[in-house]
């Protein structure tokens, strides 16, 4: 406690020098800190937003054109048959529905609204997106089948129609600028989803709108064809989503009568691998931006051994007055020594202080920039580990000035002037 006493008082001589001194350090943790926390913040909405996808999802997408080495647009080669034969005959698959994408107007009263997201689906929609109802219900297998005009509407699409008043039951007019349809349908609204919330790219997964595929095709875009844009999948369980995609790949592959060896006209992603190597490629950035970061603590550590050099140059003459009076070499090592530790730890306090404050601010300001929900994650674990480096850091650049210290020869430090 002596020791420790005796290294502040030391420290308080030279304020200004000392905080200098742990400037290094102080940037270095507050880096560390900050890079770490805002990349788990950002896995973290990575994974929420790979989760809200819905339960244990594989989506299954047209190929696309590949001429001369340059990938090009998709080319519609599933159907909703496809959909349909993927959840009868692939024995790990619980749900399947088609999807067809569209754009629109919404009309009702004097109040108009476009969604960002419009969708022709099937009845296995919210069991495979995990999508539970507000109010009302879902269309079922009969709606889809007879292509009725009713849809299901997210809660952002009746705030901006309805304000706060209940949509169930409700017209409202799509206006489409399909050739040979009708610029406004009416469809009734039948449900309401519960919110989601902004995905990590800040897109409101509320404004949406869901109608029966069939009432897409042949009512909003006059088409009599059966392709779908997308084919969304529920595995039964995670554990068994490989198995599922399997299947499936090889059900299309028999369906599209592709021969072994040829390329598939389809894509089959699933969503547990894509989140794995989206949080795989996030870890190895934030590995690499705390690397460079570190060298700040680097940097402060030289700063450390520095100061600690002159500080044993200016007090010489003290050391060998405690030498005459008994003090042992181990002693004004342990003295040396401990002061640089200080020095160290102060300064990362003072820089987990920052870095936490830092990171808590870097969040909020991606948030208000983008719109997207990003959660403030503080990494403990990063913090602990920023700690003890730079405790480390005051033990390995302070030493080589302790043990100069302790190796003077007194009567030589008694004559230093």
């Amino acid at each position: 406690m002596t020791t420790i006493l005796v290294a502040l008082h030391a420290m308080t001589k030279n304020k200004m020098r000392c905080g200098l001194t742990v400037l290094g350090v102080v940037i270095g943790i507050a880096a560390v800190t900050t890079m770490v926390s805002v990349g788990e913040s950002a896995s973290t909405l990575l994974q929420n937003t790979i989760q809200s996808l819905g339960t244990n999802v594989i989506i299954v997408t047209p190929a696309r054109l590949n001429r001369r080495g340059i990938r090009q647009g998709r080319i519609p080669t599933l159907t909703a048959g496809d959909a349909r034969a993927i959840k009868e005959e692939c024995p790990d698959v619980a749900s399947a529905s088609p999807l067809v994408g569209m754009g629109g107007q919404l009309i009702h009263g004097n109040n108009n609204w476009n969604p960002k997201e419009m969708f022709g689906v099937g009845e296995d929609y919210l069991t495979v997106r995990d999508w539970p109802i507000r109010h009302g219900g879902f269309f079922g297998a009969s709606d889809v089948n007879s292509a009725q005009k009713v849809c299901v509407v997210g809660i952002t699409v009746m705030r901006k129609l309805f304000q706060t008043s209940n949509p169930l039951g409700k017209v409202i007019r799509i206006k489409v600028a399909s050739a040979g349809v009708n610029g406004n349908i009416p469809f009734r609204i039948i449900g309401v989803l519960e919110p989601k919330g902004a995905n990590m790219f800040g897109d409101d997964q509320d404004d949406i709108v869901l109608i029966p595929y069939t009432t897409v095709r042949k009512r909003l875009q006059g088409s009599t064809r059966d392709d779908v844009h997308a084919i969304m999948v529920s595995a039964r369980t995670t554990k068994q989503m490989n198995d599922a995609g399997f299947q499936i790949d090889q059900l299309l592959q028999d369906r599209h009568q592709i021969a072994p060896g040829e390329p598939r006209d389809f894509e089959v992603q699933n969503t547990k691998e894509i989140a794995a190597m989206m949080d795989d490629v996030m870890g190895i950035m934030t590995l690499l931006l705390s690397a460079i970061a570190g060298i700040s603590l680097l940097v402060g550590g030289v700063g450390i051994m520095n100061v600690m050099l002159v500080s044993v140059t200016e007090r010489t003459r003290e050391i060998g007055i405690r030498m005459a009076v008994g003090a042992r070499g181990r002693d004004i090592l342990r003295q040396f020594l401990v002061e640089s530790i200080l020095l160290a730890t102060v300064g990362g306090l003072l820089g987990l202080t920052l870095g936490v404050s830092a990171s808590v601010g870097a969040t909020l300001a991606i948030n208000a920039y983008s719109g997207s929900d990003w959660p403030i994650v503080i990494s403990m674990r990063a913090a602990m580990v920023a700690m003890g480096f730079a405790a480390a850091v005051g033990i390995f650049f302070g030493y080589y000035p302790a043990r100069r210290a302790s190796r003077l020869d007194p009567i030589e430090a008694l004559r230093y002037e």
